[in-house]
């Protein structure tokens, strides 16, 4: 049963992903208008690196697909990883409105950090 949850949570964090990543570059989900100035002024920064905003995109949208397969599972949390840690730290000090779903999001990617926590094994020591 904990497995069949693990796999519908996984294909929604996934689905989040790979739309989070599809809209950086076709923008087809409008900014909010209000909009914390902090937010808008770190987002105008992060856009004025030309290539991050793809990369991140990429990055979001390979670890959303990878994420829906149990054998990539493992992968994918290494590439999302990162992006995770953004999304926490932007909704800490920037935006905390947004705090209890980045909070809900890292339970999920912890619990399939610990599912497949053997396969990290190598990779520390």
């Amino acid at each position: 049963m904990k497995s069949k949850i693990l796999t519908v949570l996984s294909i929604l964090f996934g689905l989040l992903f790979i739309n989070a990543g599809l809209n950086k570059f076709f923008n087809y989900m409008p900014v909010p208008e209000n909009l914390p100035e902090p937010l808008a002024k770190d987002t105008a920064a992060f856009l004025e690196i030309s290539w991050l905003m793809p990369l991140v995109g990429f990055a979001e949208m390979a670890g959303g697909l990878l994420i829906m397969f149990r054998r990539t599972r493992a992968l994918a949390v290494l590439i999302i990883f990162p992006v995770m840690v953004g999304i926490l730290l932007t909704n800490i000090f920037v935006a905390p409105d947004g705090l209890p779903v980045a909070l809900v999001i890292w339970g999920i990617l912890l619990w399939i950090i610990y599912d497949n926590r053997r396969r990290y094994l190598p990779i520390i020591g």
